[in-house]
């Protein structure tokens, strides 16, 4: 599992990272105005369907389904399943997108009633909506085979997929003076970014296990079990993505630069939550499914004991410093410009109401896998419904007297109640049993963590003695001296805590992966 996680981790963070450089090329390119208003709400509405239908309550569903008929009945069945879910699918998007192009006007009405009808950036609003709603149909072929891919364990060309988006955009928008307007470089470059994804993640898919294909549409008995898990992922997954319309309209109340802080700290907080927590439950859920349907509950339990293990050891760091150094960070990070630091102080304070919720943010995915590996759809629900209604009530009483910091706070204390219910629901149904080592490691963990923070309050003393008040590029160079002396410590209290464990588990695994020696012919 490790090298699995590292391969979507590491593409993840790849993807980041372009995302980030996409965004500065955005930013230049098409600026603040009507064209990057139009564009960003026709941006808006084929990712918010994707967020809902495809990526989330999609892949919940599917990859679990498929992971046992797999386990459970072999490829044929398999293919057979993956045939008819392909058909319906393309058979519901081919009606959502003829009812999207045909109703534009109207929707981007609902989405921007500031945009008034008839204006520029209405009729501009339009038009690139149109160019990218079909991306929606495209990205969720791209989910439906990498399921396929997930579920047979192959984790690389669908977590590159969302790198290509990244650097379709930024091709596109470098040949904007080609294009009628900044806005339709940008759109025909997440249009063309579709393709691309169809064709890297379709082509693997050709490889392992052969394309969907349309077939009659029949509701067996898989498919229909499919369909009863969706529903509810579906709810689910409307629910947050209510929960961040929320946010926004909230957040529009607040006074200027509350909004910006919330953007800066999310950027950075979303980073272990995507890198971490993500790819440990991309991995985690065909893994606990495939040995569920073998019958191998034990080796599910373990398999998702390791995945919250290894989760909380890379989180630690970034919860420690998140907490200790937000105004250093954002300084290092964005102390330019128009930015100053009293914008590094606002969003800072911001980063570290967020990293509150760090942890259980990064283990709800490895959690909710024991009720998702089981075909159980409703009860995760039921504790994320929980949870944004905390949330949300959480934020309104709280913007008053903090501002953005009550903001996100409040989603911190909603990531808090989402966890600890599902926690409480998994070991009410018996589905939920950490063993001792993963007890012992937390512990572990812990004593890791204070290390690390006592590492850095006293680094930042030294280092704070050492380097000049208007030193150029001071605030980066503190930043970089402190990760160097948190590496050091927290590397080495987890070689003490941790090494001989790991050492008595790597002789193991060579023990049992050497061959034994052929018997020696006594002539």
């Amino acid at each position: 599992m490790l090298g699995r996680i590292a391969t979507v981790g590491g593409l993840t963070l790849v993807s980041r990272v372009t995302g980030f450089l996409r965004d500065i090329m955005l930013a230049a390119v098409l600026g603040a105005g009507p064209v990057a208003d139009a564009f960003f709400v026709a941006l808006r509405l084929p990712n918010h369907f994707r967020a809902i239908f495809a990526e989330g309550a999609f892949n919940a569903a599917f990859v679990p389904a498929y992971a046992r008929i797999v386990k459970q009945g072999g490829a044929d069945p398999a293919r057979l399943f993956a045939d008819r879910v392909f058909t319906m699918l393309m058979a519901a998007e081919a009606v959502l997108l003829a009812l999207a192009l045909a109703f534009t006007p109207a929707v981007i009405g609902l989405l921007a009633p500031g945009f008034a009808a008839g204006s520029g950036r209405f009729d501009l609003a339009v038009e690139l909506t149109r160019i990218t709603f079909p991306y929606l149909v495209l990205v969720s072929l791209v989910t439906l085979y990498g399921g396929m891919l997930n579920a047979v364990q192959r984790f690389a060309s669908p977590a590159a997929a969302p790198v290509l988006l990244n650097l379709s955009m930024m091709a596109t928008l470098s040949l904007a003076a080609f294009f009628p307007t900044a806005g339709h470089a940008a759109a025909w470059g997440v249009l063309i970014a579709g393709v691309l994804e169809v064709l890297l993640v379709g082509a693997d898919v050709a490889r392992r296990t052969g394309l969907p294909r349309f077939s009659g549409l029949a509701l067996d008995d898989d498919v229909k079990r499919f369909f009863k898990a969706l529903g509810p992922a579906t709810v689910g997954s409307a629910g947050l993505q209510i929960a961040m319309f929320a946010d926004t309209i909230i957040a529009s109340f607040l006074p200027a630069g509350a909004l910006s802080a919330l953007y800066y700290a999310d950027r950075l907080y979303q980073l272990p939550v995507g890198v971490i927590g993500i790819a440990v439950g991309t991995v985690v859920l065909p893994e606990m499914a495939s040995r569920i349907a073998g019958g191998d509950e034990a080796g599910a339990r373990e398999a998702q004991s390791r995945a919250v293990e290894l989760a909380l050891l890379l989180s630690v760091p970034c919860l420690v410093a998140f907490l200790l150094l937000p105004d250093l960070i954002m300084l290092a990070l964005f102390s330019r410009g128009a930015f100053t630091a009293a914008d590094a102080a606002a969003a800072g304070a911001t980063l570290a109401a967020y990293t509150v919720g760090l942890l259980p943010f990064v283990l709800i995915r490895s959690v909710t896998a024991t009720f998702l590996a089981r075909g159980d759809t409703k009860t995760p629900v039921k504790a994320l419904l929980v949870s944004v209604v905390v949330n949300v009530a959480l934020k309104i009483a709280l913007m008053g007297p903090l501002s953005q910091v009550g903001l996100a706070l409040a989603t911190a204390v909603g990531a808090w109640v989402n966890f600890l219910l599902v926690v409480w629901f998994a070991r009410r149904a018996g589905l939920l049993g950490w063993d001792a080592r993963l007890i012992r490691s937390v512990a572990r963990l812990a004593i890791a963590a204070v290390v690390l923070a006592v590492a850095l309050v006293a680094g930042q003393r030294f280092v704070a003695a050492l380097i000049e008040p208007g030193q150029m590029l001071r605030h980066e160079t503190s930043l970089a001296a402190l990760a160097l002396i948190g590496a050091a410590a927290y590397g080495l209290a987890i070689a003490a805590l941790f090494g001989r464990q790991w050492l008595r588990g790597l002789a193991r695994r060579r023990k049992t992966a050497t061959p034994p020696a052929p018997p020696v012919d006594p002539a």
